[in-house]
């Protein structure tokens, strides 16, 4: 991760714009209980090793973005983020997995959520679409989803009131920070890497879009914390000269990870961006 005195003007300016402070409360001490709470977006799959021993279908990386702000400020981290989670998941059981907030406690200090992704099929759709248009030989496309439905929204901003609200009642002196998701696609059009069509790439990045307001409204109705890491990272999604997102893989745009998701230099960014936000 370069230092922020090596960014560009607008990279940096898009970093500051991001840091939306949250409530005043104490700066969490080395050695206090930080839970990260998600979807793959904060799970990191497989962009580098595995941080559980053995590794699990959740593929948590040791270095995403929660691994990397413990190890900067030696925080106790307790990541129960999860590839494939929604909302649903951190709120109530997922087959072997407890909620993701059963890991907060009273002792908690720290707390990092970002979800809601797959509760409107965000990277499920851009894969099926990509897969439909790529055509590769011998790869059998799942069906394209349906659009998220007006319910669907609806219910997305209802859970993620009703998570902040659960994190405040578990640990009341913890801090929480909604994360939102980081940006894989241009702001418009499409490129050879994503292997998305024009339209393709505009529902779903309006899907995006809708996913990042919410979050943002969530977080300033519950009177939380939020990193834009959408700001963030605007400026290296999938189709820029330095991405930190992958787009789909096919002969000539291999990925690293999974596809579209943030790749591990997107999750620099973001610990550092989060520690700027709780330390400055």
């Amino acid at each position: 991760m370069r230092p922020l005195s090596a960014w560009t003007p607008v990279a940096l300016a898009g970093v500051l714009i991001a840091l939306c402070p949250p409530p005043a409360s104490a700066q969490p001490p080395a050695g206090a209980k930080y839970v990260a709470m998600g979807s793959s977006f904060a799970a990191g799959p497989g962009i580098t090793p595995s941080a559980d021993d053995p590794p699990n279908r959740c593929t948590r990386a040791n270095d995403n973005y929660a691994h990397q702000l413990a190890r900067r400020r030696k925080l106790n981290l307790v990541d129960v983020s999860c590839s494939g989670a929604a909302t649903a998941h951190l709120l109530g059981p997922w087959n072997e997995l407890k909620p993701q907030l059963d890991a907060v406690d009273a002792d908690t200090r720290l707390v990092t959520v970002t979800i809601g992704g797959n509760d409107v099929r965000l990277t499920g759709g851009e894969g099926a679409g990509a897969c439909h248009t790529a055509n590769l030989p011998g790869v059998n496309c799942p069906d394209l989803p349906a659009p998220p439905t007006a319910e669907e929204w609806t219910g997305l901003e209802t859970r993620l009131g009703q998570i902040a609200a659960e994190v405040k009642r578990r640990a009341p002196q913890a801090r929480l920070v909604f994360v939102d998701y980081t940006s894989v696609l241009p702001p418009s059009g499409t490129c050879a890497a994503l292997s998305l069509t024009v339209d393709q790439a505009a529902a779903s990045r309006e899907i995006n879009r809708h996913v990042v307001e919410i979050t943002a409204r969530v977080a300033k109705t519950t009177g939380s914390g939020l990193l834009t890491a959408s700001t963030v990272t605007a400026e290296h999604n999938a189709c820029a000269a330095e991405p930190w997102a992958n787009g789909y893989a096919t002969p000539g745009h291999p990925v690293v990870g999974a596809a579209f998701h943030p790749r591990v230099q997107a999750h620099a960014a973001i610990a550092e961006a989060l520690d700027r936000l709780i330390w400055r």
